[in-house]
């Protein structure tokens, strides 16, 4: 049976593997000569800025929630910003979704419900806090997560698909091994399925600042042991490693916790409504 789940696993992630590297060139090209005129985008739009972190934050990659989390170590962004582009990114999530056919509609709840839930929560998160940080130098502002600092696309596209694609053979396995060992319906109520307790559970494993944490959740979803609620909470307080660049870049402590309260606090209430 293990060999079974094994290579029914490996067989799953090829499927995916050349649908993988081309979105990342596509997506590494657009980074590599756009992530300069994102941030700028970012540090002048004012009072539409949750409206533009949001649309920008749902472009998968870690990119704008980085480059978001160094606008707002320098300044140049409002709390409500870095909000709405950590709770609409989706990091690795969108990928593997594109790469399962019949999930357009899947694909296009998740953009929109994250967008929509970008913008309320960033537009509110100003009107309490209001005013931004004292603007400094910020040297770090459009650097990413170290893959592209030695220029070109070729390289960090491989470096991406590689690793999604072996986080994305490790979780298939498990998953595929513990569903057949104990069922979809028994692993799905272990999970807090169709409780409150579950939106919970999602954002809290959506807070670890690395894409195994999307590639999981996503595919939890797809194998139904989550709710799209839940999904959708796991999802929105997954802001990649731009939580990791926030807590490395800004100061003080304090201000980081307060941001990682209100994100996680607002993927649960979005799941838990949804």
């Amino acid at each position: 049976m293990i060999l079974d789940v094994l290579s029914d696993a490996l067989l799953d992630t090829l499927k995916v593997l050349p649908f993988l590297f081309a979105a990342f060139l596509i997506l590494e090209f657009i980074e590599h000569y756009s992530s300069r005129h994102n941030s700028r985008i970012l540090s002048k739009v004012g009072k539409a800025g949750p409206l533009a972190g949001a649309l920008l934050g749902c472009i998968p990659q870690c990119g704008s929630s980085v480059a978001a989390a160094n606008l707002y170590a320098g300044g140049l962004i409002t709390t409500g910003t870095l909000l709405a582009v950590f709770l609409s990114t989706s990091d690795e999530a969108l990928l593997i979704l594109m790469a399962h056919p019949g999930s357009g509609r899947s694909i296009a709840s998740l953009l929109v419900w994250k967008i929509i839930i970008g913008i309320i929560a960033g537009v509110l998160a100003d009107l309490i806090f209001r005013g931004k940080k004292e603007e400094k130098d910020c040297k770090d502002i459009c650097k990413s997560c170290g893959c592209s600092d030695t220029g070109g696309i070729l390289k960090p596209a491989l470096f991406h698909t590689v690793r999604l694609t072996a986080w994305l053979f490790l979780f298939t396995f498990c998953l595929n091994l513990l569903l057949a060992f104990i069922g979809i319906e028994k692993l799905a109520v272990f999970l807090g399925k169709d409780t409150l307790f579950q939106p919970f559970l999602a954002a809290l494993l959506g807070l670890v600042p690395n894409c195994a944490a999307s590639v999981l959740i996503t595919e939890l979803y797809l194998a139904g042991a989550l709710s799209f609620g839940s999904a959708i909470a796991g999802l929105c307080s997954g802001a990649g490693v731009g939580l990791a660049v926030l807590f490395r870049s800004n100061h003080p402590l304090r201000e980081n916790l307060k941001i990682l309260l209100l994100l996680y606090s607002v993927a649960v209430i979005a799941g838990m409504l949804l």
